[in-house]
């Protein structure tokens, strides 16, 4: 609860995944990986409930084994390749109605922290938005880059790029990544998109920004001997 409204954390993990076969319950550092997010979310001071979303039995008792609810089983026609990401979310707030805010946490943001959770929600309730998600700067000024036509000339991505003398000068740019989404509920049910014009930004590091889409990515992560998830 922030103030006197209510919050409902929302991790999604279906149990196909093409990139990564069973990736939501593929070890990291010696466990699945929903369990970091799971632990993560149970430490929020804000969440007043954190549930599973999923369709996959072996992933929906993983989680119950580690504290997170798993009020419903979702339905397979919300769990297949093409499912967009606000499906499941607005499917779990019709079946969990009464929640002031809806914060989703995908299970393949493993170095979020805790404290990242409860201050986009924090920069939300306080900002005066509908809705805050969580983001970094990009590491590869778009600014700087080409399209490349069919002849293979180049012309730039941003006109405005080609008047940029320096480094020093490029504006900040920043993408979202993947770790924290938040949002009013009755906002989100009408916009049914975290992300609008109205939509606020809460800046994470790059070192806590990895969104885990390939082998590579978990091997990345689970060989850093020096990282505390």
């Amino acid at each position: 609860m922030i103030g006197k409204q209510t919050l409902l954390g929302i991790i999604p993990a279906r149990g196909g995944s093409k990139g990564i076969p069973r990736k939501n319950i593929r070890l990291v550092k010696g466990k699945p990986l929903i369990v970091w997010t799971i632990e993560q979310a149970r430490q929020s001071k804000f969440l007043d409930r954190v549930v599973l979303s999923s369709d996959d039995p072996e992933i929906m008792d993983i989680a119950a084994n580690c504290g997170c609810e798993v009020p419903f089983r979702r339905p397979p026609e919300l769990a297949a390749d093409d499912t967009p990401g606000i499906v499941p979310v607005l499917h779990a707030i019709e079946n969990l109605p009464g929640y002031d805010y809806v914060v989703l946490l995908q299970p393949t943001s493993p170095l979020r922290s805790v404290e990242d959770i409860d201050k986009c929600i924090s920069l939300c309730s306080e900002g005066g938005a509908p809705a805050c998600v969580s983001v970094t700067r990009c590491t590869e000024n778009p600014y700087l880059m080409f399209w490349r036509g069919q002849s293979l000339r180049l012309s730039p991505l941003f006109a405005e790029g080609s008047r940029i003398a320096c480094r020093q000068q490029l504006p900040d740019v920043f993408r979202i990544n993947g770790a924290v989404y938040v949002a009013l509920t009755q906002w989100l049910q009408e916009a049914k998109s975290f992300v609008t014009s109205e939509t606020i930004g809460y800046e994470m590091p790059v070192d806590r920004s990895m969104d885990i889409d390939t082998e590579a990515d978990l091997r990345f992560v689970d060989c850093q001997g020096d990282l505390e998830l």
